[in-house]
C-alpha cells in the first residue's frame, strides 16, 4: 500500500492556492491594485489561518499590494466561501510578500556581473 506523502493541509493548501489565484487576480482588476500573483499558501494544522504568499511583477509595488490585499481579505474570504471549495470553515487569510523571486534575480545578476569581470574578452582568448 503506498504511503501518504501529502498531509491534508498540503492538499487543502494546493486547492486554496488555485482558488485564491483566481480571486486575487479578480481583486487586482476590480480594485485597481498593483499586479500580483499567488505563489504559495501555507495553512495551519487546525485550518483556522492561511498565509497567502504573493509576488509582484515590480518589486517596489509588492508591499503596497500586500497591504491592500490584507485590507480586503474579508471580501476575498467571503468570495472563497461561496466558490467551489467545499470546506466547513474557510480560514482567515493573511497576505505576505514573497521576496524569494526578487532575491533570486539579484543573485543571478550578481553572478552574471562576476562572470563578466572574470571571463577574458573573446578576442584575447588563446587557442
Amino acid at each position: 500500500m503506498p504511503s501518504r506523502d501529502f498531509k491534508r493541509t498540503d492538499r487543502i493548501g494546493a486547492e486554496l492556492r488555485r482558488e485564491l489565484g483566481l480571486l486575487v487576480h479578480a481583486a487586482v482588476r476590480d480594485h485597481g491594485l498593483p499586479s500580483v500573483s499567488v505563489s504559495d499558501v501555507e495553512i495551519t494544522r487546525d485550518l483556522d489561518w492561511a498565509t497567502v504568499w504573493v509576488t509582484a511583477m515590480l518589486p517596489e509595488q509588492g508591499l503596497p499590494a500586500v497591504k491592500a490585499l490584507n485590507a480586503i481579505s474579508h471580501e476575498i474570504r467571503h468570495s472563497l466561501a461561496h466558490s467551489g471549495m467545499r470546506m466547513r470553515r474557510v480560514p482567515e487569510l493573511k497576505f505576505k510578500y514573497d521576496d524569494s523571486v526578487d532575491k533570486g534575480e539579484r543573485i543571478e545578476s550578481l553572478l552574471r556581473e562576476q562572470a563578466r569581470t572574470i571571463a577574458p574578452p573573446d578576442g584575447d582568448a588563446e587557442d
